[in-house]
């Protein structure tokens, strides 16, 4: 059985929560998207199956709308707010992302939802909070990047070049976590005898704590870190850590060793390839197997540790540019240094290690008439599976099974407009 079966979830459609219903979905919970009648905003952006531009062939919405299934209202009007009023009292969580004062305008107010369903989990996600001095502020995914300083801390050593937007809504991905998570805990402490509760979101709280040390090193010591290419923000430079393979690619050699068993299987490594021999530093790498931990804290102070530690950077090093990046990475890895491979997200989804995972997964997609291969679970829970259970739904596609299963009258909605004309 998954995880989550038997929990309903009812959520208001909106980019800013999608990911979250997703997750829930995908681990078991029945999540009922509902859309605008005109359909959600997201089913409009590309890329599309085909380069066909069709609200039914997003591939964004597909993305984040497996395992849910879909109905579309016009909560604005009075018979269709009074039917999700009902739905909302039907389920277990209510997920949405609308901007501060929608939905109490429209008559849904913490005064109709928690206020009047004890039991009832209202998860809202907002950029900046209901209230504050930035409430009411527009926000996207790049701009809640920037503001909660991820942006800042992403990007090149020479900070000439502007900083980087890691890809993916992240900053979106970044709350949506936070906000399932709060959600599942919830559950928890309502199933143990609790009551239902109202979880506030922010999206620019949770990238601020979602910097790493950055956010930290300021609050604690007054200090900033930099940015640094394809490594961690730090006060101070550090080494590089990506290099360019014999093939042109590249890969990121992680942290040096750090113990004497580490420098042992390293130099190992390195005299099965014959690299010792023309390694010059190679004599710093056996002094690392003298050392039961390398105390790193002690670079560029004691110069001993600072050659054992410089030399084994150097050695990997040397090492990619010996190899092809494949051979370096599946080379490295079974010695036991971690090592990766730089893939593009093409690469990785084709790496064996994913396939043997079980992380594609085969779904019938209607608009195509042919299979479509999906990402698929991120972890594995044996007891409880993580599955895709169906493929996004098209626009209204079960309104009426929704509605009938809440005991509505599917006709009367349709007479005044608040759903469509008939179900996909």
């Amino acid at each position: 059985m998954s995880a989550l079966a038997g929990i309903r979830v009812i959520e208001l459609a909106h980019e800013r929560c999608a990911l979250a219903g997703k997750l829930l979905a995908d681990m078991g919970a029945d999540v009922i998207v509902i859309e605008p009648l005109a359909g959600a905003a997201a089913r409009r952006y590309a890329p599309f199956a085909g380069d066909v531009p069709d609200p039914e062939r997003s591939l964004h919405w597909w993305h984040y709308n497996t395992s849910k299934r879909g109905m579309a209202l016009d909560w604005n009007v009075p018979q269709g707010r009074e039917a999700l009023l009902t739905l909302i009292a039907g389920g277990d969580l209510l997920l949405e992302a609308e901007d501060p004062g929608v939905l109490a305008a429209a008559g849904l107010g913490d005064d109709a939802l928690t206020g009047a369903m004890p039991r009832l989990i209202h998860v809202s996600i907002t950029p900046f909070g209901p209230d504050g001095p930035r409430a009411s502020e527009q926000a996207t995914d790049l701009t809640i990047l920037a503001s909660g300083g991820v942006t800042a801390v992403c990007g090149y050593d020479d900070h000439d070049l502007p900083p980087i937007r890691p890809m993916g809504d992240h900053g979106y991905a970044m709350g949506e976590h936070f906000a399932v998570q709060a959600a599942l805990t919830a559950l928890i402490f309502r199933e143990a005898g609790g009551q239902g509760q109202k979880i506030d979101v922010s999206l620019n709280a949770a990238a601020n704590v979602t910097t790493e040390l950055s956010s930290y090193t300021w609050l604690v010591a007054q200090e900033q870190v930099q940015r640094q290419t394809g490594r961690h923000a730090g006060t101070n430079p550090s080494m590089p850590t990506q290099y360019r393979c014999k093939d042109g690619r590249y890969v990121n050699t992680g942290l040096p060793p750090r113990t004497a068993k580490q420098y042992t299987l390293m130099l190992e490594w390195f005299r099965q390839h014959g690299f010792d021999k023309d390694f010059p530093e190679t004599v710093f790498l056996e002094m690392g197997t003298h050392h039961p931990v390398l105390d790193i804290s002690r670079v560029g102070i004691d110069d001993e540790i600072t050659a054992i530690f410089g030399a084994a950077r150097e050695a990997l090093a040397y090492a990619s540019s010996q190899m092809t990046a494949y051979d370096f990475f599946e080379s490295a890895q079974k010695a036991n240094i971690p090592v990766g491979i730089i893939y593009s997200p093409d690469e990785a989804f084709e790496d064996p290690h994913y396939k043997h995972r079980g992380f594609q997964v085969e779904m019938d997609q209607p608009q195509l008439g042919r299979k479509v291969l999906y990402p698929g679970a991120p972890y594995a829970l044996p007891a409880s599976p993580w599955r895709l259970s169906r493929v996004a739904p098209m626009l209204g596609e079960h309104t009426d099974e929704v509605l009938a299963e809440a005991g509505i009258d599917v006709e009367e909605l349709r007479r005044s407009g608040a759903i469509l004309n008939s179900s996909a």
